[in-house]
């Protein structure tokens, strides 16, 4: 019996992007097209099947550079949800790069309440697990502030909740712009645990 349901809701890539070295910077290189690998897009500094652990995991792992197993390979964003962000940073817009995108979506609304366990299916079969919110930071914050000066010290605030969510490759392949994805979903979760 099959535990994941497809939905109704498609959306559109209007953005590709790697972040070669995050040592050098968090902005992406636009692509056209990429190459999707079992470690995520390739050339991705955060690719990998395994990452040491960050201060997202401190209350799992005692320390800090724990190897962990990679879930966050991947940066996911809606276009709709930057546009929002932009307008309360007061920015006409707010290119993807800046934030360090590697993909965005357009057409689904809400996107960031993706429930975790979902997964993006495009049409030429690359299939990308949601793990889950990707809470904002200060680092694009820093690149706004850089790029935008006025706007980046109110990045944190407006993107909660719509900074999108982090994800892992499940079945490899190609995407592409333009290419569409369909949104699986998971049965709901009952909350006896929290």
């Amino acid at each position: 019996m099959p535990i994941l349901t497809p939905t109704d809701f498609t959306a559109e890539i209007v953005y590709l992007g790697i972040v070669p070295d995050r040592e050098a910077g968090l902005v992406s290189t636009p692509l056209e097209r990429v190459d999707v690998e079992w470690e995520g897009f390739a050339g991705e500094c955060h690719g990998g099947l395994t990452r040491p652990s960050c201060s997202r995991v401190t209350s799992q792992y005692p320390r800090k550079g724990t190897e962990i197993r990679n879930v966050r390979q991947l940066s996911i964003l809606s276009d709709e949800e930057l546009a929002g962000i932009a307008a309360d940073i007061g920015l006409e817009r707010l290119p993807p790069q800046w934030v360090g995108a590697n993909l965005v979506l357009k057409g689904i609304e809400g996107f960031t309440d993706v429930p975790p366990s979902s997964r993006l299916i495009a049409e030429g079969g690359v299939s990308l697990t949601v793990d889950m919110e990707n809470a904002p930071c200060q680092l694009p914050a820093r690149v706004i502030e850089d790029l935008a000066p006025g706007h980046g010290k109110r990045f944190k605030a407006a993107a909660l909740h719509r900074r999108g969510v982090t994800g892992w490759v499940e079945r490899p392949g190609a995407l592409a712009l333009g290419e569409r994805m369909r949104l699986h979903v998971p049965p709901p979760v009952k909350r006896r645990w929290i």
